[in-house]
């Protein structure tokens, strides 16, 4: 048998292996992004885009980062989905500059708000968050809530939560590519990612690093979708922290949240979707849809997960037709 300090020195070794590795593929994985960067010739730089920024505390005293670009009423307030950040939103965060208050919050461990653990990371602290943040930055005037993903997820938990809230403070709700429950059943990029998660290790952080791009372009963008737009979330997911993967994962498994779809239905509400989206089917928007009375549905064609920044501009004219609606 080998020694105890013999499987020790073994394991030290592997660990120093892979961190040279880690290093190399950082290295190789900085250079391409650079590449890419310039290679888009971007009118305004992806990441580029920011406003006044604050922190609210929420109730478990996690600092919640805020973005607030000042403007007319109404106020709009948009929450991101899983491993992004404020720069989801970057080309409507350009569109409507001016247009209307807005307000971009980034959910507990992701972008600059406080780090949370797998026993704070639920569903119902993430709607708590938003309902803090309204009360701190969208006190005056009507109020449209726009999430993405989790970021719907959290809107339509909190509409369990606070029912009174919408129709009253809240007047429209856009949710964008989304589920209600049954997710984990029905998702085959979340059914992939599930082998994944379960192996995580010391080792997951820098084995994102490799061929990221090919794994995003894959499993959240259409068949169709431009390099530039791939390039955009391979940049802005690789700087979610792995435990971001394994705290919130959870939340996809026993998801239920159709009991909330009622108090939206007192909303102009819109449900925006690619048809190729294999992370939250068509088919779960088209059955929220269908839970809202007077929801408008949106398919938008061959687009996949990421479809806010794969065609940008079917998802702000369907925000627009919103403020238009509640003006």
């Amino acid at each position: 048998m080998r020694s105890v300090a013999a499987r020790v020195a073994a394991t030290a070794g592997a660990f120093a292996a892979a961190g040279v590795a880690g290093a190399a593929a950082t290295r190789i994985k900085s250079r391409q992004v650079e590449r890419r960067r310039h290679a888009r010739g971007e009118d305004v730089a992806f990441g580029s885009v920011h406003g006044d920024s604050y922190y609210v505390s929420a109730a478990d005293d996690v600092p919640i980062h805020v973005e607030v670009d000042e403007g007319p009423a109404p106020t709009v307030v948009f929450v991101h989905g899983w491993m992004c950040d404020v720069d989801t939103w970057h080309f409507q965060r350009l569109a409507l500059r001016g247009h209307a208050r807005l307000v971009l919050m980034e959910q507990r461990s992701h972008g600059r708000s406080g780090r949370t653990g797998p026993r704070n990371s639920s569903l119902h602290d993430m709607a708590e968050d938003l309902r803090r943040v309204l009360d701190a930055h969208a006190t005056e005037g009507p109020v449209v809530l726009v999430g993405h993903s989790m970021g719907g997820m959290s809107i339509m938990q909190m509409a369990q939560l606070s029912p009174e809230l919408f129709g009253d403070r809240i007047k429209g709700v856009v949710l964008i590519s989304t589920s209600a429950g049954k997710l984990m059943r029905r998702s085959p990029g979340l059914r992939f990612a599930v082998p994944l998660i379960k192996a995580a290790s010391p080792l997951l952080d820098w084995g994102r690093e490799f061929n990221s791009y090919s794994v995003i372009r894959r499993w959240a963008f259409g068949k169709h979708a431009h390099p530039a737009a791939v390039d955009m979330a391979d940049e802005m997911i690789l700087r979610a922290p792995t435990s971001v993967i394994l705290n919130f994962h959870d939340n996809f498994v026993e998801l239920d949240l159709g009991a909330g779809l009622g108090a939206i239905s007192h909303c102009r509400a819109s449900v925006v979707c690619g048809t190729q989206d294999v992370m939250t089917p068509f088919s779960h928007s088209r059955w929220i849809a269908s839970e809202i009375e007077g929801a408008e549905l949106v398919p938008v064609n061959d687009a996949g997960h990421m479809v806010m920044l794969e065609e940008h501009e079917q998802v702000t004219e369907a925000i627009e037709r919103v403020l238009k609606d509640i003006a």
